[in-house]
């Protein structure tokens, strides 16, 4: 067994971080481009203006996975813990 594994098996995960909800994502209907909405920027596609100069502003936009819960992450040992 490796030690990573063991000390893993054997944490109280008594750090908790909280971690951040999904944000939603944005998927370009020329190209196919999946961004988050921070990532938009002028709101122009950035894949779409480096190809081809052209600005396409139309986007689906997509939900984000539904998790029930918040997620937190251990400091000590780095595992994920969802609540329920």
């Amino acid at each position: 067994m490796s030690d990573v594994a063991f000390t893993m098996s054997f944490c109280h995960h008594t750090t908790l971080e909280l971690l951040p909800e999904k944000q939603k994502k944005f998927r370009c209907r020329h190209c196919h481009l999946t961004l988050d909405g921070e990532e938009l920027g002028d709101g122009c596609c950035p894949e779409c203006f480096e190809r081809s100069g052209a600005k396409h502003y139309e986007f689906e936009e997509m939900e984000p996975i539904n998790e029930e819960g918040a997620r937190y992450r251990c400091e000590e040992c780095g595992a994920i813990v969802k609540s329920a």
